[in-house]
């Protein structure tokens, strides 16, 4: 039996709606006095359609039935008297399948409720044809992207992107637009995660040069290197800014953003022997907001592989912050020696376990093994150089040099993690 749930509103006279509907078969759930509570209702008791008689309706019954029709939408009939061409459009907008205007009989109940019945099954035929063409156009654009996130990360044909494609969508039984999403949205992860970690490095790199000029060492390479590293925090502070979600990461973001304030301030000029503790205070402070955001990315993206480019990522730090100590130790004399001491052995334990770590998980890539190979051997360099000075202080340039080729090494090793399989396609 078909359901009804039944509005009426306007002076007395109004037809018997209710003991009509029920002479013509038609269950009726019970009779809605207050417009307010007419969305309520519907979602309370499920009617087949709703039936309305206003002689006059306004904005509140229009309103009320633009609800019904966002929140549980049904058949909706209208009897009125009102012949105006405005409220027969706005009807229509709101959802009124039948807007019956001085046309109320009993013997038309049935009739004009099965009409209301079959405009509502096509139009939501209709808006289920639109939803699917919208779906598959977004799933196809998704797929588009993916594919040319393969394409420059692999440096592959979109034929052979499509094919990883819908291997892993096969291998992991989900739809090719759902594998694209994973793909779009790793891939925004990972170079969210390697900007960041970006920042953690640059924060020991400024100071290294820092240093190097103080001490006349490759000095004018140093100064370059500095305003180019500085540069690269603001370029990298404005993709974040893009990229990142604002009620997640804002606080984050906002907090690294004020700490650089205050480090680049310091920067402007030459430091001298004297600003050096300053300003190594700050990059630390710099390096520590820095530290929070990329360890919250990671955590965020809820990807496994993310924690390889992270580390990837914190052993360019950890090179340049070995390099720095090992220079403070070098040129800041007799005060500094006992922290530029501690500062390198605590950074080269951090390095070498990570190092471990990162050859002993079995990867697939055989660029990835030869990066770490490579690696192993720059830092072994470094780690001679800053063996060498005790015995002859001018093997600061050699000390130099090998902290500029070990953070090359370690910038194409997570640009590599950031575009492997194993982090795009999980």
């Amino acid at each position: 039996m078909t359901s009804a749930l039944v509005n009426l509103n306007g002076p007395g006279g109004a037809p018997p709606l209710v003991s009509d509907l029920e002479a013509a078969g038609i269950q009726v759930l019970g009779p809605v006095g207050e417009r307010s509570k007419l969305v309520q209702e519907v979602l309370r008791q499920a009617p087949d359609v709703v039936i309305c008689h206003d002689p006059l309706p306004g904005d509140e019954l229009f309103k009320a039935l633009q609800l019904v029709a966002d929140t549980a939408p049904c058949p909706v009939i209208v009897f009125t008297s009102d012949t105006d061409a405005g409220k027969i459009t706005r009807a229509t907008e709101v959802g009124v399948h039948a807007y019956v205007v001085n046309g109320y009989g009993a013997q038309r109940l049935r009739s004009l409720i099965h009409l209301a019945k079959a405009r509502f099954t096509r139009e939501q035929a209709l808006r289920a044809e639109v939803q699917e063409a919208a779906s598959r156009l977004e799933e196809r654009k998704a797929v588009d992207r993916a594919k040319g996130i393969l394409m420059r990360a692999r440096q592959m044909s979109d034929d052979d992107a499509f094919h990883i494609l819908r291997t892993a969508s096969m291998h992991t039984n989900q739809r090719l637009g759902q594998v694209s999403e994973h793909i779009i949205h790793s891939a925004r992860f990972a170079e969210d995660v390697n900007r960041s970690g970006q920042l953690r490095m640059l924060s020991q790199r400024l100071v290294k040069l820092a240093l190097q000029q103080l001490a006349g060492v490759q000095a004018a390479r140093a100064k370059e290197l500095l305003k180019e590293s500085m540069l690269r925090i603001d370029a990298n502070l404005v993709a974040l800014g893009k990229s990142l979600s604002q009620p997640t990461f804002g606080d984050l973001l906002g907090q690294v953003s004020i700490t650089w304030g205050r480090l680049k301030i310091a920067l402007q000029d030459t430091p001298a022997a004297g600003d050096m503790a300053h300003l190594d205070e700050l990059a630390d402070m710099f390096l520590q907001d820095a530290e929070r955001m990329t360890s919250s990315l990671e955590s965020a993206g809820a990807m496994p592989p993310l924690q390889m480019l992270n580390l990837a990522g914190r052993q360019r730090m950890l090179s340049q912050r070995f390099a720095k100590y090992a220079l403070l130790r070098a040129i800041g004399g007799k005060a500094m020696l006992a922290r530029s001491e501690a500062g390198m052995a605590e950074s080269q334990a951090a390095f070498e376990q990570a190092l471990q770590y990162l050859n002993d998980i079995p990867l697939t890539s055989k660029d990835i093994r030869l990066s770490l190979d490579r690696a192993a051997v720059s830092w072994q360099h470094m780690r001679d150089g800053a063996v060498a000075m005790d015995k002859d202080p001018r093997r600061l340039e050699s000390l130099a040099t090998a902290s500029e080729d070990l953070l090359d090494v370690f910038e194409q090793l997570s640009a590599q993690y950031e575009r492997s399989m194993q982090m795009l396609v999980g």
